[in-house]
């Protein structure tokens, strides 16, 4: 299969497609937007914003690049390469929507690039202009965009596959993306992900909601699964670098944070929620 970067683009002011030369983005209205020397654009504008550097920060990309490509998600990783290429067509699309710093697109590459079929068209998209750099450095394969989840720069049904890991779902835009019969692969943290680092950070633990998620307009549920495995962290830059990566750094108290920067290892428990949901 080969692997190819998304062009299927559409303008984030105004909507229309956009048209690439060798440099820039541009719609039929005139505007356009530079392509980064290393590699992605910028198509979230300023009025879109909610602050002058949304998303992740430098420091919490660095983390989960170390992180992630230390293969301790790996596990992971698998289990949304195996939902996503299931029933794949021949001529496909995946947008991972809060791709982050490309971990999972670059694996969905590499697993996909060995098996049959023609195309399969790789997009990521994240509001943190850190993660979206480090992505682009570090894999060409795919499309890098700045941009939001709540107005994902995708020309409507274009798409057959969306990963959302961890990420924030807005499923009206995730409905108009996708092809009918395309799919959405969601992970969620399980009630036990990440238990021991929260039992040290935070005081203590909030019940976990035992109502069920109502199924998203548009969608119809295809399966679940849960992921969940013992991790061990052996030294303290792992410890400290699964801390900084996640939301838990900046909710945590100062307190909680020195008592788990302070770790040399660290048992940890990894339980995720795998579910595909199919675009009707």
């Amino acid at each position: 299969m080969v692997i190819t970067p998304f062009k299927a683009l559409v303008c984030p002011l105004d909507g229309n497609p956009l048209h690439c030369n060798e440099s820039s983005w541009r719609c039929a209205a005139g505007h356009s937007f530079d392509i980064a020397r290393q590699g992605y654009t910028h198509l979230l504008p300023v009025q879109n914003k909610r602050s002058r550097n949304p998303g992740d920060s430098k420091a919490m990309v660095a983390a989960r690049q170390r992180f992630l490509n230390a293969g301790f998600y790996r596990s992971i990783a698998a289990a949304v390469n195996q939902a996503a290429l299931e029933n794949l067509p021949s001529n496909a699309s995946c947008l991972d929507a809060g791709c982050g710093e490309g971990y999972y697109l670059r694996q969905l590459a590499a697993v996909a690039s060995d098996s049959d079929g023609s195309s399969l068209a790789l997009l990521g998209v994240d509001i943190s202009k850190w993660a979206v750099l480090s992505a682009a450095k570090q894999s060409q394969q795919s499309n890098w965009l700045v941009a939001s989840n709540a107005n994902i720069p995708a020309q409507t049904n274009s798409l057959d596959r969306i990963l959302c890991i961890f990420g924030f779902p807005v499923y009206s835009e995730f409905a108009r993306v996708l092809k009918p019969g395309g799919e959405l692969v969601q992970v969620d943290a399980g009630p036990d992900h990440l238990r021991e680092l929260r039992e040290i950070i935070y005081p203590s633990l909030k019940a976990e909601s035992t109502l069920d998620t109502p199924l998203p307009e548009g969608f119809t549920h295809l399966s679940s699964q849960t992921v969940s495995y013992p991790l061990k962290l052996t030294n303290a830059e792992q410890v400290a670098d699964l801390l900084v990566m996640t939301p838990h750094f900046y909710r945590a108290s100062a307190e909680g944070r020195e008592k788990a920067l302070a770790l040399t290892e660290l048992v940890v428990t990894v339980d995720v929620r795998l579910t595909r949901l199919g675009r009707g």
